[in-house]
C-alpha cells in the first residue's frame, strides 16, 4: 500500500485561514499558527456580537416609541404606551412602530390614541 501525505489538505487548510485573516496587521495575516488565534477569536467576537446588535437595536426602537409618544401627550410614557396596546389589542412590534413613528407621524398618533382609549376605557 503506497505512503498518503497530508499536505494537500492541511495547506488548504491554512490557506482557508490566512484568507480569512486577510486585512489583519503584522504577523496576523500571513502566519497560519497566528492567524487561527485571530481568526478564532475574530468568530467569538461576531457570534457575541450578533446578540448585542439585536439588543442595541431594540434598545434605540425603544427610545424612538418613547420619544414621539411624549410628543403626542406629555403625561404619556413608553411603558404605559406598550400597556394601552396590549389593551386595545393591537400587536405591532417595536421595530414597526420606531418606524411609523419616524416616517408616519399620523399613523403613529391614531395608534397612539387608540391606546389611550383603551386605558380610559
Amino acid at each position: 500500500m503506497s505512503r498518503v501525505k497530508g499536505g494537500t489538505v492541511t495547506h488548504a487548510r491554512h490557506r482557508k485561514v490566512v484568507k480569512a485573516a486577510k486585512g489583519y496587521y503584522g504577523r496576523r495575516k500571513n502566519t497560519f499558527k497566528v492567524a487561527a488565534q485571530a481568526v478564532d477569536k475574530a468568530n467569538q467576537y461576531a457570534t457575541r456580537d450578533r446578540k448585542n446588535r439585536k439588543r442595541s437595536f431594540r434598545a434605540l426602537w425603544i427610545q424612538r416609541i418613547n420619544a414621539a409618544v411624549r410628543s403626542h401627550d406629555e403625561a404619556l410614557t413608553y411603558s404605559r404606551f406598550i400597556n394601552g396596546l396590549t389593551l386595545a389589542g393591537i400587536e405591532v412590534d417595536r421595530k414597526v412602530l420606531a418606524d411609523l413613528a419616524v416616517h408616519e407621524p399620523e399613523a403613529f398618533a391614531a395608534i397612539v390614541d387608540q391606546a389611550k382609549a383603551a386605558m380610559a376605557a
